[in-house]
């Protein structure tokens, strides 16, 4: 019962990130949003594309046939994000990143919580 709620939890908090920041992508980016995409070699071009990517994970998180692979795709999502900190020398940033890492892998250890 309670790994139930746990990943039940996590998965609302999951799909909800994930559309959340999609969705943010289409808003004008601020100029501290600007320099951060600039320093991590995004282009605002290339912003719409995470976006909709972001926001498709979110719902495909939410159906129980495409669970594993939208947390995988989160997962390598969040390393890519990771890799671009390290590159750009932004250590900090990728540190930070390892909790939102942990989400989606747990979740797949969890399981889908609702059984049909």
């Amino acid at each position: 019962m309670m790994k139930t709620l746990l990943s039940a939890g996590l998965l609302a908090l999951s799909a909800f990130l994930s559309i959340k920041h999609g969705w943010d992508s289409f808003r004008p980016a601020t100029a501290e949003q600007t320099s951060l995409m600039a320093e991590l070699g995004i282009t605002k071009a290339t912003m719409p594309f995470f976006g909709v990517f972001s926001i498709i994970i979110g719902l495909l998180l939410l159906l129980p046939q495409t669970f594993f692979i939208s947390n995988i795709l989160n997962a390598v999502t969040i390393v890519l994000i990771m890799a671009f900190s390290i590159r750009a020398g932004n250590v900090s940033m990728a540190l930070m990143e390892i909790p939102f890492l942990a989400m989606p892998l747990l979740l797949i250890w969890l399981k889908y919580p609702f059984k049909f």
